[in-house]
């Protein structure tokens, strides 16, 4: 009954069984997952998960002896570290441009330039580029709310609108660096960064065409009408949608509230990538240190979020000014829709993190080390099979690179160890499920129902993620780079 797959099937059929079967609640499906899970793993296992991932003896110890409620608090307290915060700003930074007009301003603007018909491909294109220095949570966390507001100005296509964002940013963060997951496998396997972001880049905008024409076919075949939400009630919608131009901020003034976040990040991700130049004087480097110490305070992505969100309220109360509502209903309803997420999203890493603790990324290295096929598809499938059984796709990514590091530096290979990375990147794309705090943020931001989600979105990156496989494979008779 230790056995980490078995674990999972168990943690897995909980889960599933519970949302889909049950209709009981998803905080407390996960949670009960996580229970039982946890309840389940013996305290060698948990010892031993601890020891691989570099933590001192004495600690993995103390963490296999903790209680089945402290690991999994533990666990829920550490996804709700990385993600409260920004959820509840992004909750704020969405309704503040939607009540302030700004996200229409952007939405009448981005019409004028693409046309109705394009508008998908340029939020598909757009997510994409976003996508590569920028959180796959965080773009989905600002591109959203605005997804909503073209949905309403055309009429329709909101499923077509959701999948197009998901599916530039889901293959970017996974593809190409300086994304954290590319970036630390580049390392790993003595990958050039920038061969590795050229081939990434490629390979991206290849699978993401067909994410696009999966989006267009599932939005024909599942239609998926604006729903109502806490954060972006439809009357409020239609009301700022009647608007006169005059009365909407400006297209600049309306930007800045996810232009300065995304600015701060992605400065903050290309002056960590690069070095400062040997014959740089002591005053220039006094100089460009004090540049780098701003550029990395306000690039960390809570900070930057948090400067969008002040923006963002600047924007609303500019806007509501000769209005006689106060800002405090607004912020009310949007920090309730946050909160409700921000406990979805914590018990989806408390599950996760369970399924780590099993030992389940070493169980499933063992079953692959042995298989004699060619590398590509083998690296393809490890980083599949980790990502499908622990939720994540960094994890995935650095198991698999871990792995397979030793071929990619002294193995005698006829291709460049650029394609063995490229196929871990497209691996971890499947399966987005449950054991994903990702695929929550896609689902409460959105407001797919789960049933949605893994029929539309789940698909859609395994589809990616086997294009992207077919094409490398392909690339590496044609262009071996060797």
């Amino acid at each position: 009954m230790t056995d980490p797959l078995l674990i999972l099937l168990i943690g897995v059929l909980i889960v599933m069984g519970g949302i889909i079967g049950l209709k009981l609640h998803p905080f407390l499906a996960l949670l009960f997952g996580a229970f039982v899970v946890a309840m389940m793993t013996p305290a060698a296992a948990i010892e031993q998960y601890a020891l691989s991932k570099g933590t001192a003896p004495a600690a993995a110890l103390q963490l296999a002896n903790k209680s089945v409620g402290e690991r999994i608090a533990t666990e829920f307290g550490n996804t709700c570290g990385r993600v409260g915060i920004l959820i509840a700003m992004a909750a704020i930074i969405g309704k503040c441009m939607l009540e302030s007009g700004a996200a229409e301003r952007t939405v009448r603007s981005m019409l004028r330039f693409t046309g109705i018909e394009r508008a998908p491909i340029a939020f598909l294109v757009s997510s994409f580029f976003i996508g590569v220095p920028v959180f796959f949570d965080t773009v989905i966390l600002l591109m959203i709310p605005i997804a909503k507001v073209m949905t309403m100005r055309i009429g329709k296509n909101y499923l077509l609108l959701v999948l197009c964002i998901l599916a530039g940013a889901a293959m970017a963060n996974s593809l190409v660096p300086p994304a954290p997951g590319p970036l630390f496998l580049i390392g790993e396997m003595r990958i050039p960064i920038g061969l590795m972001m050229v081939t990434g880049t490629i390979v991206g905008l290849i699978t993401i065409f067909f994410g696009y024409l999966f989006a267009v076919w599932a939005n024909q075949k599942w239609p998926i009408a604006l729903r109502d939400s806490l954060d972006a009630r439809l009357e409020d919608i239609k009301l700022v949608a009647a608007k006169d131009d005059t009365h909407l901020p400006s297209l600049g003034v309306s930007l800045l509230p996810v232009l300065i976040p995304l600015i701060f990040i992605c400065a903050d991700t290309y002056a960590d990538a690069m070095p400062v130049a040997q014959s740089t004087s002591v005053k220039q480097a006094a100089v460009l240190g004090q540049i780098f110490g701003i550029v990395q305070f306000f690039g960390d992505k809570t900070i930057a979020l948090i400067t969008g969100g002040v923006v963002a309220l600047l924007v609303l109360a500019a806007n509501k000014k000769d209005s006689k509502e106060g800002m405090g209903a607004f912020l009310q309803a949007a920090l309730m829709s946050g909160g409700s997420i921000i406990l979805i999203i914590g018990a989806g890493g408390a599950f996760g993190g369970m399924l780590q603790q099993t030992g389940i990324s070493t169980r499933i290295a063992g079953l692959t080390s042995g298989y004699q096929m060619a590398l590509i598809p083998l690296a393809f499938l490890i980083s599949a099979v980790v990502r499908t059984a622990q939720g994540s796709a960094t994890v995935a990514l650095i198991t698999a690179s871990g792995i397979l590091s030793g071929l990619a530096i002294n193995g005698k290979l006829d291709f460049h160890p650029v394609y063995l990375g490229l196929a871990i990147g497209c691996g971890s794309k499947l399966i987005p499920w449950m054991n994903d705090s990702g695929f929550w943020i896609v689902c409460k931001m959105s407001n797919l129902t789960e049933k949605e989600a893994l029929k539309t979105f789940s698909p859609m990156l395994c589809i990616m993620g086997i294009v992207g496989l077919i094409v490398i494979m392909i690339g590496s008779q044609l262009f071996p780079l060797i």
